[in-house]
């Protein structure tokens, strides 16, 4: 019965994008349809094949490499803060140090495979296959595979040159993929708290959900005389299009890391003292009322459809909600360790797919402040004028990779 509720709603997810399509003729259902089979099909392999399931959890274990190994230089400047006694392991650690420290190492080795052209050849060469697969844009499937590795604001900041060129309606498609992204360098903060098989498997499957959801949205004709990807500067080249030191480029990696993790602290300590304070305020009116049970009741519906009873459904509902007036890293502290372990494998897998994502209120706001430094007035103001669109988007996407990957998992 519950996976046939599960199968309603991922059409139920695809009936909402066609409903709220700001041009239902232009749609490519045959592209639509390719992807979707596409996305069945991965799900399927990642989750019920078991060298499907070794692949991802040699890849999840591969992240989980990389953080243990950074937690060498964090024991090293920072000794008080890990507890002796479990020898240094994510589980002594608290918060920042176990999900966020990691960080400083793991952006810069990405920016140095960005640096020799390793990651940008490995991007290139998946974005033009699944160009050829889907039958989408060049550009538009690059992006959904470049943004998963290096993060929204990152990949709109190198796309610059692409950007003014193309046209409005195309950078509004690219506003709304990104609302969808991850960055490679933080999944192993994630696998950290959720599991990480699951974590990993919702990168691909977001991918071309991404684009699934931004082609019934927002479709947009593009003539093949259009589909062009403009030259972008390399990265690590300096304002004389010399190629920048190696040392000056990784210093400066660094630095962005650093900001990088105090711009999550940052967010994490607001909206969280942010959504408390609201929820004060929402019990002068009524105890029982808080910021939390109100945004569950208008995702109970959606959690339902994606097959659970009622009182599963209703618990999902909360922490679907909680992650989109917070973010991912709010919810997945909350259920790390013992409390997801003892959910049931559906709702892991679900609640896990769901939350991998930067898909928030707060997102929103960094891709407007990256447009408006990169593009026209014109431009920016398609951008600002469809918030709306860019959280449906990320909430659509969410919704349809939990719901597919659900169906797999029980």
């Amino acid at each position: 019965m519950y996976l046939a509720i599960n199968a309603v709603g991922v059409v139920v997810f695809l009936a909402i994008g066609f409903l709220f399509s700001k041009n239902k003729h232009h749609i490519h259902w045959r592209s639509i349809g390719i992807m979707l089979v596409l996305n069945l099909v991965l799900a399927w392999f990642f989750t019920s094949f078991s060298v499907g399931q070794d692949a991802v959890k040699a890849a999840a274990d591969g992240f989980n490499w990389l953080v243990e190994v950074s937690y060498q230089g964090i024991v090293f400047a920072l000794p008080n803060w890990v507890t002796p006694a479990f020898g240094g392991t994510a589980g002594s650690m608290n918060f920042i140090t176990s999900a966020l420290l990691p960080v400083l190492m793991i952006v810069p080795l990405f920016d140095i495979l960005t640096y020799i052209g390793v990651l940008p050849w490995i991007i290139k060469w998946i974005g033009r296959g699944l160009s050829f697969i889907t039958g989408q844009p060049r550009f538009e499937s690059f992006f959904a595979v470049e943004m998963m590795f290096l993060g929204n604001t990152e990949v709109l900041a190198i796309s610059g040159i692409q950007l003014r060129q193309m046209r409005a309606e195309r950078n509004l498609t690219l506003a709304m993929m990104s609302m969808s992204c991850v960055t490679a360098s933080i999944l192993g903060a994630y696998t950290q708290m959720v599991p990480g098989q699951f974590v990993l498997t919702a990168v691909p499957i977001n991918v071309i959900n991404a684009i699934i959801v931004t082609n019934l949205l927002n479709p947009v004709q593009v003539a093949p005389a259009e589909d062009t990807i403009a030259k972008v500067g390399a990265e690590g080249q300096d304002s004389d299009g010399k190629r920048e030191p190696f040392f000056s480029f990784l210093g400066d990696s660094i630095l962005t890391a650093g900001r990088l993790t105090l711009i999550i602290v940052a967010n994490v300590i607001a909206f969280v003292a942010l959504a408390a304070l609201a929820d004060k305020l929402l019990a002068l009116i009524w105890k029982p009322l808080s910021l939390e049970s109100i945004l569950g009741v208008i995702m109970f519906p959606f959690a339902w459809l994606l097959g659970f009873p009622v009182h599963q459904a209703w618990l999902l509902s909360q922490d679907m909600g909680l992650k989109l007036v917070t973010n991912e890293f709010v919810v997945m502290g909350k259920v790390a360790g013992s409390v997801i372990n003892g959910y049931t494998p559906h709702l892991r897998a679900v609640l896990t797919v769901f939350l991998t994502s930067f898909a928030n209120f707060g997102t929103t706001g960094m891709i407007i402040g990256a447009f408006k430094g990169l593009v026209d007035k014109e431009k920016n103001d398609l951008i600002a004028k469809n918030v709306g669109y860019m959280l449906l988007s990320g909430i659509l996407v969410s919704l349809l990779s939990a719901g597919i990957v659900g169906l797999f998992v029980w």
